[in-house]
């Protein structure tokens, strides 16, 4: 195998999520969340799994900081679960919350570890859900309320504030195709949600600029790339429509500040967007230090013939409802594999084109890969190993594309694998294993998988092996 270098600058983390991990979603004070009421609905999870266990984290947070510094990385990315801090997700925060995330981030700074920390990874409080969600604007003022309380409480040893993680998901998912909590389908809802989402950005990110000034700023997108069918003009402007509804809805006002007038004009028979209101855009605009990339597989489309079968394989969960709000001509068509074991299409091509893309429409703007992994059928070997040569496969293809980017100019500062741990996969439960470290669910016992031998070899020497295909 010939190799390829990374700079000592360059960053490598793990990444993981309040509610997929910590468990004790009743202790000490916390509330509950969207994600607590939905998982224990019936016939929303897998199985009827929840988070209520997860992995644990919550006792045992020590012995997983030991993992990471074993691993020898120099951060890493989690969430703060805003009912735990702040039960109602209004008014008084919950001392016994802040604590933790206290104890997390200084066993961090002992282990010489960078703490990123996500203000938002989908678990709203219950009650913000009950007065209507993320498609009224008081959730997010709530949001810049809850920001200021966690700021103030962690902010200086905070190095990276992510304010929120992939709301394309918390919109779309949740408020659209209903296959992640709240469980809802209202395509008005949904599209008030991404403003309201992006409107939350912004005032947590101005938060994060007057109350921790030296700590970077940071928000995290799982930008799709999109590929029309053929070069017919009706592909490819089902491909722009679907650009615009899961990316440019987003970098649009989070970058530019402003909306893409096309998704205006192909969502006005959903919503006239009188939810925006002067100025809101600009405040969604705040400045960031650095723009989290999440990638896992590209969407092919076609325009919808209008009597054939329609094809809905976007990935995203089956459901009645489609989350591409105001797009429902447009075809998602199964890809050729390999595929994980989410049945996602695997191109790490794709990787290095969304990264170009950023480079080219976002020139200065650093990015950094804030999750990639796979989910794959891992087995415990008769030698107590979890051999997953998938997964470091993956991983392989997926940095050596970062690496092609940074070779044709991209500044790509770091990656963060997902998963550090085996988790709560949302609607899939505790199925799907993405982590580099298997948790034995029963026992609660952690096993480094092959790769996590593998990404250790990597973050210390810098040096990525590379398959000869």
């Amino acid at each position: 195998m010939t190799a390829r270098t990374f700079p000592e600058s360059f960053l490598w983390g793990s990444a993981t999520a309040a509610y997929q991990i910590e468990g004790a979603a009743a202790e000490d004070g916390r509330g509950p969340s969207i994600w607590d009421t939905y998982s224990h609905t019936p016939g929303r999870t897998l199985n009827g799994d929840t988070g209520d266990v997860a992995a644990d984290h919550y006792h045992r947070w020590p012995q997983d900081l030991d993992h990471i510094a074993e691993l020898g990385l120099g951060a890493y990315r989690f969430s703060i679960s805003w009912p735990r801090v702040q039960p109602g997700g209004s008014g008084r925060f919950n001392q016994a919350g802040l604590d933790f995330y206290s104890r997390l981030v200084d066993g961090l700074l002992e282990r010489g570890i960078r703490p990123v920390a996500t203000m938002y990874h989908w678990d709203l409080p219950q009650e913000l859900e009950d007065a209507g969600g993320w498609p009224v604007r008081d959730t997010a003022l709530r949001f810049e309320e809850y920001a200021s309380g966690i700021v103030a409480a962690l902010g200086d040893r905070v190095h990276t504030w992510t304010t929120l993680n992939e709301p394309w998901c918390s919109a779309y998912l949740g408020y659209g195709s209903g296959v992640h909590a709240p469980g809802r389908t209202e395509p008005a809802a949904a599209l008030a949600a991404v403003h309201h989402l992006n409107l939350a950005h912004g005032l947590a990110g101005r938060v994060v600029r007057e109350l921790a000034p030296t700590a970077e700023l940071s928000v995290t997108l799982n930008l799709h790339v999109i590929r029309p069918a053929s070069d017919s003009a009706a592909d490819v402007d089902a491909a722009r429509r679907i650009d615009a509804l899961a990316n440019r809805a987003f970098l649009g006002p989070m970058l530019n500040g402003a909306y893409p007038a096309d998704l205006l004009a192909d969502t006005a028979g959903v919503t006239d967007w009188s939810f925006v209101r002067q100025g809101d855009e600009k405040v969604a605009a705040v400045p960031l230090d650095v723009l989290g990339v999440n990638y896992y597989s590209s969407t092919l489309v076609r325009a919808w013939d209008g009597h054939s079968a329609r094809s809905d394989a976007d990935g995203h969960g089956a459901s009645a409802h489609s989350p591409w709000v105001g797009a429902d001509d447009v075809d998602f068509l199964p890809q050729p594999g390999p595929y994980t074991a989410m049945g996602w299409n695997i191109d790490p091509p794709a990787l290095t084109e969304l990264l170009l893309r950023l480079g080219r429409e976002h020139p200065g703007q650093p990015l950094m890969i804030t999750e990639n992994g796979a989910a794959f059928d891992d087995v415990v070997s008769a030698d107590g190993r979890i051999h997953d040569d998938l997964r470091i496969d993956y991983l392989r293809r997926h940095i050596s594309a970062v690496a092609d980017a940074r070779e044709q100019g991209v500044d790509v500062r770091g990656y963060f694998v997902w998963s550090l741990l085996d988790n709560f996969e949302w609607g899939y439960g505790y199925d799907r294993r993405f982590g580099i470290i298997r948790v034995d669910y029963d026992t609660q016992e952690r096993t480094w998988k092959d790769s996590a031998h593998w990404y250790r070899r990597l973050a210390a020497t810098g040096e990525l092996d590379q398959p000869q295909d």
